[in-house]
């Protein structure tokens, strides 16, 4: 049991009405998920306005409500308190609940559009192995330590985030690498943590379904480098165009890394095939298991926090050649017989999916056919379908349209719009195959001895979304599958 008025430290209050000194049991914003003497925060959310449900939480036993808009009829015996914005006052008041966990470890944050997932999963194997207790909030998993949980969302809601951290406190964690979403940090999910570094990777076309210009993406992104103490650091990716950008207002200490341009970490590719990549970091040479470009530049980030984190370079160096991809991140195997390789990469945006398809390009010997099966999600930003189809049958031999996670779209008009980025020269290399699993079976039945398979935009995901549910469906498992039937 807590006192609410513990819980409101640091809130920006604008009315109180009723007693703070009531004792909470527990924090919700989900009405149905309210018990007796709990505290309901109300928030406005995107499609849903919590403040009608207030009256439900009081009648489900809530003794307290923090909203943004008080309600005409109060209840007698409830507290209520309007705040200046909601899910700004439960990121503040999760962080109060748990006892302010993420001061307790040193907390880096992921953020960027592409290689989050990556970076904030290998520095986790880093650290691991290094002799840590690490903690890691990804889109993929959550792992306190040794211990594994579902992840739901690519950041957490607050409460969610602070109870992760609270039992990484608990397991003893020194470390804990988060990735960081823009509708994380949009939606305030972040305020009331004390991050110890933030890592900034890139940005492209993205969430424009949720944030209505390139322009409020870059900026919400940017937030989160503005709310960096004096005491944390940031590192950005110099290459990136916004990488600067990033770091104009942060009072946190700036560090820059680059493969291009000079930058206190300083990257080179010196070697770069389906093996992997030897490297060239600050004049030290090291070989990585990772494949492509990119992920040259996931590596450099690693190393460049491991330097700020304090790890001796030599360490770092010999524990990076031992990392390992992550699921669904250029993720591939090699058929027995025919010598087919099959990629499965969670590319599903347009930057990402160029990254791809460019490394494969450099890496092959052109004397083999590059099949590349893609789609674009449903109920997302409709703007990067036709620029998807457009780079796909543009980098391949041949391009399979066909579906994601349609969710409530009409599949067959998402892949139309992806065929409208497709030039005339390349209409003769697509085909469009609605059924995903039909679409993989064709692209393996299509491939002769050495040639790839690119499989992008589900990557790690065991499951699609179809007409709003979810069905069993992996990628890896599927083609592994089709590619076995044509060795038998």
């Amino acid at each position: 049991m807590i006192e609410l008025k513990d819980i409101l430290y640091k809130v920006a209050i604008d009315t109180v009405v009723g007693d703070t000194s009531v004792s909470i049991e527990k924090i919700e914003f989900d009405s149905r998920q309210i018990g007796k003497g709990d505290l309901f925060v109300a928030i406005k959310g995107v499609t849903v306005d919590a403040h009608k449900f207030i009256d439900t939480a009081i009648q489900k036993g809530a003794v307290a409500v923090i909203c943004q808009k008080l309600p005409e009829q109060k209840t007698d015996g409830v507290t209520y308190v309007k705040v200046e914005d909601s899910q700004s006052a439960l990121a503040i008041m999760a962080a109060n609940y748990y006892g302010s966990p993420s001061e307790n470890l040193k907390l880096i944050g992921v953020t960027g559009t592409n290689g989050k997932t990556t970076i904030a999963t290998l520095l986790f194997q880093l650290f691991k192995n290094a002799g840590y207790k690490v903690g890691l909030l990804s889109t993929v998993k959550v792992l306190v330590d040794e211990e594994e949980f579902a992840a739901t969302h690519t950041t957490p809601d607050s409460l969610t985030i602070n109870k992760y951290l609270k039992q990484m406190n608990d397991a003893g964690v020194e470390f804990c690498f988060m990735e960081v979403s823009s509708h994380g940090i949009h939606q305030k999910r972040t305020e009331g943590l004390s991050f110890e570094g933030g890592i900034f990777t890139n940005l492209s076309h993205d969430h424009l379904d949720y944030h209505d210009t390139f322009k409020e993406y870059r900026d919400v992104k940017k937030a989160f480098f503005d709310g960096l103490s004096a005491t944390a650091f940031a590192l950005t990716n110099k290459d990136d165009k916004n990488g600067e950008y990033m770091l104009q207002n942060t009072k946190a200490k700036t560090y820059s890394y680059a493969l291009r341009s000079y930058a206190d970490f300083r990257g080179q590719i010196l070697e770069s095939s389906l093996e992997g990549l030897l490297l060239k970091f600050n004049d030290h040479e090291v070989w990585a298991k990772l494949i492509g470009s990119f992920n040259a530049y996931n590596l450099l980030a690693i190393f460049a926090t491991a330097e700020l984190l304090g790890l001796e370079t030599l360490e770092t160096l010999r524990l990076m050649s031992d990392l390992k991809s992550v699921s669904g991140r250029f993720q591939y195997l090699i058929s027995e017989d025919m010598k087919i390789t099959a990629i499965v990469d969670y590319a599903h945006t347009p930057d990402a999916l160029k990254n791809v398809l460019e490394t494969i390009n450099d890496i092959r010997t052109k004397n083999e056919t590059l099949i590349t099966v893609v789609g674009c999600g449903g109920d997302r930003d409709k703007m990067k379908r036709p620029v998807m189809g457009n780079i796909a049958a543009k980098l391949s031999n041949k391009a399979i349209f066909t579906s994601d996670n349609p969710r409530t779209e009409n599949p067959d008009q998402i892949i139309e719009d992806i065929e409208k980025g497709v030039e005339p020269q390349d209409y003769k290399k697509t085909l469009s195959i609605t059924d995903r699993k039909q679409a993989i079976k064709t692209a393996c039945q299509l491939a002769e001895r050495d040639d790839i398979i690119l499989i992008a935009g589900k990557g790690h995901e065991t499951y699609q979304e179809v007409d709003g549910k979810r069905f069993d469906f992996d990628d890896f498992k599927i083609v592994k599958e089709e590619l076995t039937k044509l060795n038998k």
